[in-house]
């Protein structure tokens, strides 16, 4: 069992500041720190405040770090609703800094449920999320197909095997200019490093395409 450490007073301050939608604040700390607890709490006082769960935005990196602050904003929302009144109004009081009165107390006990029954649910997600159901929304003016997918790593790496199979099938179908190439890659690479090799290729691909055009378009060597 982890062994729970005080948190300084200071610290506590400056999280119960942070995490208070009145202010507008910039986290920056190491990681394991509390950043997660101070996003979560300020979404919670946004909704205690009466903000609709539909207008709050929250934006991460990582899948992980999405699931984490919704778990942490659930997790207190449902806990709210079987509490007695005098530890909801004690919980309450510890987050937002100020004695609840009733109709707070009452609003807190609905939360779980307006989070719950928000259309598309409360939205906490990865920026690349965001960004996707924007183009979703306004696939005409990104100039995209209406029905685009996303390409998650399983289909990136079975793309990138039907590559690999069709650079060896046209090297052994005797292209001359596809088995330069891949003999420059073997050398380079050697046998065991060549997807290495191949996955870098496809990492900085933008960047080499752009040094190919650079340097005399399809037809350089």
């Amino acid at each position: 069992m982890k062994k729970a450490y005080p948190i300084p007073t200071d610290t506590a301050a400056s999280q119960a500041s942070a995490s208070d939608p009145q202010n507008s604040a910039w986290v920056s700390a190491n990681a394991g720190s509390g950043k997660t607890h101070v996003l979560a709490q300020r979404v919670i006082r946004l909704l205690l405040r009466g903000t609709d769960p539909s207008k709050i935005l929250c934006l991460t990196y990582t899948r992980a770090a999405a699931a984490n602050m919704s778990n942490r904003v659930f997790s207190t929302l449902s806990e709210w609703t079987v509490l007695s009144d005098v530890e909801l109004a004690a919980s309450i009081e510890a987050l937002d800094g100020r004695q609840p009165d009733r109709e707070t107390m009452h609003r807190a006990r609905r939360l779980f449920a307006e989070a719950l029954e928000t259309p598309g649910g409360l939205k906490i997600q990865t920026i690349h999320a965001f960004c996707e159901s924007v183009l979703h929304q306004f696939p005409l003016e990104a100039n995209i197909p209406a029905h685009f997918e996303m390409l998650d790593p399983q289909m990136e790496a079975s793309l990138f095997a039907a590559a690999r199979r069709d650079m060896i099938s046209g090297t052994a179908a005797g292209n001359a200019g596809l088995t330069e190439a891949f003999a420059t890659i073997l050398e380079r690479g050697g046998e065991h490093g060549l997807d290495a090799l191949l996955a870098e290729i496809v990492r900085k691909r933008d960047g080499l395409r752009g040094f190919i055009a650079a340097a005399g378009g399809d037809g350089f060597r």
